[in-house]
């Protein structure tokens, strides 16, 4: 468990449920994704390794052997929402971070 403080981010709200928004966090791009419209978002690396770009929060969320993943919107390489495991290639793999749901707030830890 990290001792790391938690950063709020934005209100639960902000984020409307199938999508992803990117949230600069201590300077670093985060993706967040909230997938359906209950209270469980995800924060992975907004940065595609693939293309090079800060693109991924615009990615379409998926459901996948009963995993979500998002699609790289530039080139369609797959990312586990929980732990950021490139389905492609595992080399490639994103930073997923801790996020947490208090009173409608969304915090991460980075």
């Amino acid at each position: 468990m990290s001792h790391a403080p938690w950063h709020h981010v934005c209100a639960l709200d902000a984020i409307l449920p199938g999508t992803g928004v990117c949230a600069l966090v201590e300077g670093q791009q985060i993706a967040l994704f909230r997938p359906t419209a209950a209270a469980q978002v995800y924060a992975l690396d907004n940065l595609d390794p693939f293309a090079q770009a800060s693109v991924l929060s615009r990615g379409l969320i998926g459901e996948h052997v009963g995993e979500l993943w998002v699609a790289s919107p530039l080139k369609k390489q797959h990312f586990r929402l929980s732990d950021g495991h490139c389905l492609e290639n595992a080399d490639f793999s994103l930073r997923a971070y801790e996020v947490q749901v208090l009173d409608g707030q969304i915090a991460v830890r980075l």
